[in-house]
C-alpha cells in the first residue's frame, strides 16, 4: 500500500491541530496543479518543513481539485488552515514563488481534501523516512508495506490510537498489525461532498444548466441532520434560489425525474411565475450511474418536506 508524505506549513499545522473540531481540510496547492498520486482512501502525511522535519500528522486522501481561490474559502472556510480569506491570500503570496504578481481571489490553485485528519502534539511527532531529501517540494510516495515507510505508518497509526482518535484508525491498525493493510473508504465530508457532486453533474445546476460557479450549490436531498449522508447520490447541484425552496419543501423532484413546483409558492408570496415556468422540467442527470439521485432520498424529500402539488 502507498501513502503520500506532503512538505507541510508549520503555520496551516498549528491553526488546524488547535481545532479538532474540523474533520476535513484542505492541503492546498499555490501552483494549482491537481494530485494524482495517491486513490481515495489514501494515506496522506504531513511533513513539517525546515527547521522541524518531522511527520505532524495524517488522514485520508479524500478528493483533489482546482479551485479559484475564493471557491477554496468558499468549500473549505478555516479547514484551510487560515483564520479568513485574506489570511489564505497572504500566505498563498508568501508560498508562491517569486512572481511578481500578487495571487487574487480568481486564481487557481490545487486543493487536495483530506478527510479525518490526525494531528500529533510536538513530542509525538514522527520520524521522516531516513533517505528523505531536504530537496523535495512537492512530496513522494511512500510504500508502507515495508522498511521506513511501514515504521513510519505504524507509528502515527499507534499515536493516532492513543488518542482515541478517528475509529478509522482501529481498523487500519488492526490489518497493519495482521500484515495486511488495506486502503480505507474515506468518509466524504461536507467539503469533499460538495466538490463530487459538482464533479459530477459537469459543474452546473441540475435544473437550470447554469454554470456559474458563485450561485451553485451542492444540496443533500436528506439533510445530515435528518439521517442523510454526505454520498454523492444524496446531492443535487441547485442554483442557490432553487436550493433554498427545495430546503423549504417549495420544490422537489418527481418520480419521472422532474423538477414539481408547489402551488404554495404562488399561494404564499403572490408570485414564482419565473419557478413555474421550470415545473416539470426534467432534471440533468449525472455522467455516471452510480451518482444518480438516490430514489428512497428523493421519496423522502416528497413525503417529509414537499408541500404538495
Amino acid at each position: 500500500m502507498l501513502g503520500f508524505v506532503a512538505p507541510t506549513d508549520h503555520g496551516w499545522y498549528q491553526f488546524l491541530r488547535a481545532r479538532p473540531e474540523i474533520t476535513e481540510v484542505n492541503f492546498w496547492r499555490p501552483g494549482g496543479t491537481t494530485f494524482k498520486a495517491l486513490p481515495p482512501g489514501g494515506p496522506f502525511f504531513f511533513k513539517l518543513k525546515r527547521p522541524y522535519d518531522a511527520i505532524g500528522g495524517f488522514g485520508l486522501f479524500a478528493r483533489s481539485d482546482r479551485l479559484p481561490v475564493w471557491q477554496a474559502w468558499d468549500i473549505f472556510g478555516q479547514a484551510n488552515g487560515t483564520r479568513d480569506e485574506h489570511e489564505l491570500l497572504v500566505r498563498l503570496d508568501r508560498l508562491g514563488g517569486k512572481s511578481e504578481q500578487r495571487i487574487g481571489r480568481s486564481r487557481m490553485i490545487g486543493c487536495v481534501a483530506i478527510t479525518e485528519p490526525v494531528f500529533f502534539a510536538p513530542d509525538e511527532w514522527v520520524a521522516v523516512p531516513s533517505d528523505w531529501s531536504r530537496n523535495i517540494v512537492s512530496g513522494r510516495t511512500e510504500n508502507l508495506s515495508r522498511g521506513d515507510g511501514l515504521r513510519m505508518w505504524r507509528e502515527c497509526l499507534e499515536r493516532a490510537s492513543a488518542q482515541s482518535a478517528n475509529g478509522w484508525v482501529t481498523d487500519a491498525l488492526t490489518d497493519q498489525r495482521a500484515g495486511k493493510p488495506v486502503l480505507i473508504t474515506p468518509r466524504l465530508g461536507q467539503s469533499s461532498f460538495r466538490l463530487a457532486v459538482l464533479d459530477a453533474y459537469g459543474q452546473q445546476c441540475a435544473v437550470t444548466t447554469e454554470h456559474s460557479l458563485p450561485v451553485i450549490d451542492a444540496a443533500h436531498i436528506r439533510p445530515w441532520a435528518a439521517g442523510g449522508t454526505h454520498a454523492i447520490p444524496n446531492g443535487l447541484p441547485l442554483r442557490r434560489d432553487l436550493h433554498r425552496l427545495f430546503d423549504l419543501g417549495y420544490i422537489t423532484i418527481g418520480t419521472d425525474m422532474a423538477l414539481a413546483v408547489s402551488r404554495r409558492l404562488r399561494d404564499d408570496y403572490a408570485n414564482g411565475r419565473a419557478y413555474y415556468e421550470l415545473d416539470g422540467r426534467e432534471l440533468r442527470r449525472p455522467t455516471s450511474r452510480d451518482c444518480l439521485p438516490d430514489s428512497e432520498a428523493l421519496a423522502w424529500h416528497r413525503d417529509e418536506v414537499f408541500l404538495g402539488s
